[in-house]
């Protein structure tokens, strides 16, 4: 891994802030890519073991995982064009900063944690509302939903972690970049790979 992280605490990290992964996967009858909201789950040492879910039933990949359970989930976390026009620095090229992970899986269906898995994600978006909707809110369409549903848990074989945030950049390069980017979670991503080389103010 070129651009490791610093722990794989960052691709956990990743994932809580962008829980809206790819989830791609192959067999005889071709392939199967999903965009799916995913919640990590973590051993007692924090470390990720596998990531929990749900899909539609009517979703053709579910008869592809079912075959061949071997899967990729894609992490897209932030990412943005470095252009030239942040520093003074007329050698220097473009370039692209991210911060992505690979996550070899093998899916397993669990139907019977389904309604678990859709209270257990909206429990997580709704954190931090004033007035946090619960499942149980639509209780009463609960029954004709829930057949059309299914979870599933997949099980995490291999983390290729990709953290290209500027590491790679002199001292006086990254700071320029850093200190000439806006505000977002890029730049705080890279503000934490590249802390102990970037002066106070960048930091701020």
């Amino acid at each position: 891994m070129k651009y490791a992280p610093r722990d794989f605490d960052d691709v956990v990290a990743l994932i809580g802030q962008n829980p809206l992964c790819w989830l791609v996967s192959a067999g005889a009858a071709g392939f199967g890519a999903s965009p799916l909201p995913l919640l990590a789950e973590c051993d007692a040492q924090g470390r990720l073991v596998s990531l929990f879910g749900h899909m539609a039933t009517a979703n053709p990949q579910v008869a592809l995982l079912r075959a061949q359970p071997a899967a990729l989930v894609l992490v897209n976390g932030p990412q943005a064009y470095i252009s030239p026009e942040l520093l003074d620095n007329p050698t220097w090229v473009p370039t692209w900063n991210y911060a992505a992970a690979v996550i070899h899986v093998e899916v397993a269906f669990v139907p019977e944690e389904t309604r678990a898995s859709i209270e257990q994600l909206t429990d997580r978006m709704e954190q931090g509302r004033a007035r946090p909707w619960t499942v149980s809110d639509a209780e009463a369409r609960l029954p004709r939903m829930l057949p059309h549903i299914i979870a599933f848990r997949a099980q995490v074989t291999a983390i290729d972690g990709r953290f290209k945030l500027g590491r790679d950049e002199t001292r006086r390069d990254i700071n320029a970049i850093v200190g000439g980017m806006g505000e977002g979670p890029l730049r705080d991503w890279m503000t934490l790979y590249n802390q102990e080389r970037l002066d106070q103010e960048e930091k701020a």
